[in-house]
């Protein structure tokens, strides 16, 4: 699927949960919570979605790739973050919270790495790399990868050519 707008990618809509979340967890939380270590933590939780909008307005495969990992990075932080504050007993009412924002910064790093593995695994440069030769040579591979699949599964399951590529996971 090629998503036109950042705002539609899974990822940056679980970004953006994990921003209102937190938002919603700042709100509530002990005053007790230093100022400096909710500016750090705010600032880690908008760098998410920040990183992952700003990725894909680039011209780039590589520039995507980098922002992805700095978006990763972030995400890494909020949960680092999170840990240290698990750890403190004055945080032991909020515990649940701390859970659900871990589960989110988690899912937005799986997100982010196996969108980066195919990004690393791709022949494609990036938009500002793409002239119509190049489109047209990708879409003429779309089709003959859609017209294989489709001869495969028309093969009997217990033909070997089938067995193989449903091994290979193209079918």
């Amino acid at each position: 699927m090629t998503y036109q707008r950042f705002e539609d990618l899974p990822v940056w809509r679980e970004a953006a949960k994990l921003y209102e979340v937190a938002d919603d967890f700042l709100d509530g939380a002990p005053p007790r919570l230093r100022s400096a270590f909710r500016n750090q933590f705010e600032r880690a939780v908008l760098s998410v979605s920040n990183n992952i909008a700003e990725g894909f307005e680039r011209g780039t495969t590589n520039e995507l790739l980098s922002f992805l990992y700095i978006a990763r990075g972030s995400a890494g932080e909020v949960r680092s973050m999170l840990c240290l504050l698990e750890r403190r007993p004055w945080m032991k009412d909020f515990k649940s919270q701390i859970s659900d924002l871990k589960s989110l910064a988690e899912s937005c790093s799986r997100q982010l790495r196996a969108w980066a593995d195919s990004l690393q695994n791709s022949e494609i440069k990036g938009q500002r790399h793409l002239n119509q030769k190049e489109r047209e040579r990708l879409e003429s591979r779309e089709r003959a990868e859609a017209f294989q699949k489709t001869l495969l599964n028309m093969l009997p399951t217990t033909h070997p050519l089938r067995r193989e590529a449903e091994a290979r996971g193209q079918i």
